[in-house]
């Protein structure tokens, strides 16, 4: 199989543990007085954005940071719980640079590109010791060195943690480096602007048109290139983990102005989130992956105590040891309750199936960490104590204070949202979509197939193949921010310092924003029956039914087939109240949906072309005798980078991956 000739990835030549050395020491530079005259606009304020703007700004250039939440503070990164992988090997358990690049290659089923991956572990050291040197808070062991814990898809303890709010204790850091930037000049803060268009001109981005969410005026920015830091598009399910304001809008304009998207049917389900509670819901609520570390899954052995508990009837906590199915630990006794997500949602989801649910809906596992609160850490406690027999009331006491220190705010998070205390019964879980592995297609520098525009963090597809492991998404930005943009961006730069600032007056620029404004002014003068929110369910019931945790051909086909529909009455009776030039947040939400409903016809065209299983991506005709994931590595070893032609018109494009220093297998945690 040979890669498009669309498609050059631009992967150094050499060694794969010297390629990004050895790039580092022969990239081109651009010197500090014409930095000066560059300017750079970075879309997005989480942790890819933030961190790319403060270190693009330290080094010279001038930057512009466009953000639609009020204060970059409220970037969805806030929301990540867990932890942040590193290869510091602190517990001296046998880590290493090539293990974190070999799990995370695994973890994505052997669907990502080898020296992205390498370099991402490579780095990934360095972000902890920026963090730290930030001020950010990583737990501590007593003795005063960064704690670690563990994560899916890992046999040894990588990443470092901030209780249950690593997420927003990075995202704080990187905050403060970027307000330290905007202080000084040398960065201009646009909060509550929407990028709702990229703008190139001979071949090149050379901009963006934004609109000020609080006036509703359209802006033009001039940029010598633009990086889009935008997140995921999760949200396309309309239920997710993700903030509600998430969306794909400034990638998929992007897409539309000639950037590849790249795997977009690569979505994670995530194991352990609160199970839906009814149709009144317009989010879903994550609970972290470190809970695994402790937490043991189960559902009852027997479909008439499940039903007994479903009901009601019967308390959790009566059902004996001997009676519960402890089902992660019996398929994959390796790994327990630490197998990727992918794995830890398909069994939920095969027991839930087979009628061993936990809820009225059948829909809902245990997540139960009384063994461990007891046995493990009250046992340890007492002993500390210097009580040889304690009592089992004692053990549960001293155990409960220790799982509180380490998890107290998301156990309080479950209580407000259930009215269930975890302390005294099983948390119930259900996957739900929370992260997506796709993304625009970008090269080794991080640009995508347009000159100048550059995709970071989850916005590309660079990193993670079919299936992310946990704790990896935050290293990922934070690489990409920190440490790889700010040298290869200089690669394309060095070519630029000849050209001057174009007018944004200019008939690209004029073209871009009158096509921008057509559309919102069509949008409002549909006045139709229907809400924003009613076409956005549709689309996000057909997507998760067909599209979600298990896909097949039929559905698949269907599902396309829907998406025109809704896509034909969406242009036809969205009602969008309000008017243009004003604060209009339907209005916002109506042309995020517009890009959702392409987004997710494109999605299901990518499911249905590969026929294979892998990581995120199940198809049903592609399993195991045992249920697994069937890859097709002689068909499929490849990215699908899809190239838009126009209304449900869009063009494959193929590169191929090569695994020199991975013997690709199949993928097992048993």
């Amino acid at each position: 199989m040979a890669s498009s000739p669309k498609l050059n990835a631009k992967i150094p030549a050499g060694q794969l543990e010297l390629k990004w050395t050895n790039y580092r020491s022969t990239v081109h530079l651009v010197n500090p007085a014409n930095k000066r005259s560059l300017e750079v606009l970075v879309v997005g304020s989480g942790l890819a954005g933030a961190s790319a703007a403060a270190t693009l700004a330290e080094m010279g250039y001038k930057v512009k940071v466009f953000c639609f939440q009020d204060s970059p503070r409220r970037a969805h990164s806030i929301a990540a719980q867990g932890g942040v992988n590193a290869a510091k090997n602190y517990q001296n358990d046998g880590d290493s640079v090539y293990r974190l690049f070999y799990d995370t290659i695994k973890g994505g089923d052997y669907r990502a590109r080898e020296a992205n991956v390498h370099r991402l572990s490579e780095v990934s050291g360095s972000i902890i010791d920026q963090c730290v040197a930030q001020g950010v808070p990583f737990a501590r062991e007593y003795g005063g060195m960064l704690s670690n814990r563990s994560f899916g898809g890992t046999q040894v303890q990588r990443t470092f943690y901030a209780a249950g709010q690593t997420g927003q204790q990075l995202l704080l850091g990187a905050y403060s480096a970027l307000q330290r930037q905007v202080g000084m000049g040398a960065v201009k803060l646009l909060a509550r602007h929407e990028m709702l268009d990229v703008v190139n001109i001979d071949g090149k981005c050379r901009g963006i048109i934004a609109r000020d969410l609080i006036s509703g005026k359209l802006e033009r920015h001039f940029g010598h290139a633009v990086l889009l830091c935008t997140g995921g598009y999760g949200n396309v399910f309309f239920l997710s983990t993700n903030a509600m304001g998430s969306n794909v809008t400034a990638a998929w304009k992007a897409h539309k102005k000639g950037a590849f998207f790249g795997n977009p049917c690569y979505t994670q389900i995530h194991p352990t989130c609160i199970p839906v509670s009814g149709d009144h819901q317009s989010k879903l609520t994550l609970m972290s992956e470190s809970l695994r570390n402790d937490g043991r899954i189960w559902v009852p052995k027997s479909k008439e105590h499940a039903q007994a508990i479903a009901s009601g009837k019967m308390n959790p906590n009566d059902l004996k040891e001997e009676d519960r199915d402890y089902y992660l630990e019996r398929r994959y006794p390796a790994f327990g309750n630490l197998v990727p997500r992918d794995v830890a949602s398909r069994a939920a989801k095969e027991r839930c199936d087979a009628g061993f649910g936990v809820n009225a809906t059948g829909q809902a596992v245990y997540l139960d960490f009384a063994f461990n609160m007891k046995y493990k850490y009250g046992k340890i406690e007492a002993t500390k104590k210097g009580i040889e027999n304690p009592t089992e009331e004692q053990m549960t006491e001293f155990g409960q204070a220790v799982i509180k220190e380490k998890y107290g705010n998301l156990f309080d998070m479950y209580e407000q949202i259930t009215g269930v205390n975890p302390y005294k019964n099983p948390m119930m879980i259900y996957p739900a979509v929370h992260y997506t592995m796709g993304g625009l297609w970008v090269d080794y520098n991080l640009m995508t197939t347009v000159p100048g525009l550059y995709a970071l963090g989850e916005a590309n597809f660079s990193d993670h193949g079919a299936n992310r492991l946990g704790a990896s998404a935050l290293m990922q930005g934070l690489a990409d921010g920190y440490f790889v943009i700010p040298y290869t961006i200089g690669e394309y730069l060095a070519e630029e310092i000849r050209t001057k600032a174009i007018p944004t007056d200019s008939e690209a620029f004029v073209k871009a924003e009158q096509e921008v404004s057509d559309r919102l002014n069509k949008l409002l003068s549909i006045k139709g029956t229907k809400t924003v929110d009613y076409f956005h369910k549709r689309l996000g019931k057909a997507m998760w039914d067909k599209c979600g945790m298990a896909r097949n051909a039929e559905g698949l086909k269907w599902a396309i087939e829907e998406i025109k529909k809704i896509r034909s009455e969406f242009w036809s009776d969205v009602r969008v109240p309000g008017a243009l030039n004003e604060f209009n947040p339907e209005l916002e939400k109506a042309g995020r949906v517009a890009d959702f409903i392409e987004l997710g016809e494109l999605m299901c065209m990518d499911a249905l072309h590969r026929n294979e299983s892998c990581g995120g991506h199940f198809r049903e005709e592609y399993q195991t005798e045992e249920g697994e994931a069937n890859r097709d590595d002689e068909k499929f070893a490849y990215v699908a980078a899809w190239e838009y032609k126009g209304e449900s018109n869009f063009e494959l494009h193929k590169e191929e991956l090569k695994y020199e220093n991975i013997k690709i297998a199949a993928r097992s945690y048993k």
